[in-house]
């Protein structure tokens, strides 16, 4: 399977829970493990550590698994150009009909202004994206104009590094396909930056959650 094709394999309970109030976990296939899948955060906006991260891009801003919109709205408030990206048809829509930009394909997919971006954003978990963080990384690299950077939301465990296969269930029942994920702690995000020829530039925590920025170099 491609990681265009595995990215964009989530399935329907995913699609279902943006359009009603249902539960989603993700579930770890070699592991007999699941983690809440947090959908009314996505439909949400922005918090205040969001829109800070949001204020201290730089334009303009490509959001990678951008969902229905809130770190694009984010950006878009903040004074930055910005365009999001979801291979979900339903997250698509939604964003649209918010009046955000957004494109329903893969960041693996061509994309407008590559080699011009000033931020990419990895949150939510997206640094799990085709189940490969080398190959992301390296993809989010080339996005980037020199000096441009990349912010990633990791995992809570520093030391994480997990790839797994993985699908979502709902609350009803419903099961999707399953797809390539991955966990990516700050430790392990270190070493795949370093490969995909990025630069460390700042680690930080905000309440739960920890980030991390990395820029491409001139």
């Amino acid at each position: 399977m491609s990681l265009a094709r595995a990215e964009g394999s989530m399935g329907d309970p995913y699609e279902h829970a943006l359009r009603a109030t249902v539960t989603v976990t993700l579930h770890d296939l070699g592991r007999s493990r699941a983690v809440p899948f947090d959908v009314d955060r996505f439909l949400a906006e922005a918090d205040e550590t969001e829109r800070a991260l949001a204020r201290a891009a730089s334009g303009p801003v490509l959001d990678v698994g951008c969902g229905p919109g809130r770190m694009l709205r984010a950006a878009l408030d903040a004074g930055h150009s910005a365009l999001g990206v979801d291979v979900s048809p339903t997250a698509v829509s939604i964003a649209r009909s918010r009046g955000l930009p957004v494109l329903q394909r893969s960041v693996f997919d061509p994309l407008p202004a590559e080699r011009e971006w000033g931020s990419v954003l990895l949150l939510d978990g997206n640094l799990g994206i085709g189940g490969d963080p080398g190959a992301l990384l390296r993809r989010c690299a080339a996005l980037l104009r020199p000096r441009g950077r990349v912010v990633a939301e990791t995992h809570p465990d520093a030391r994480r590094d997990h790839r797994f296969l993985g699908h979502l269930r709902d609350d009803r029942g419903a099961r999707g396909a399953s797809f390539p994920w991955a966990e990516v702690g700050r430790h392990a995000l270190r070493r795949y930056a370093h490969a995909a020829g990025l630069e460390p530039v700042r680690e930080w925590r905000s309440g739960s959650r920890r980030f991390a920025e990395y820029a491409r170099p001139q």
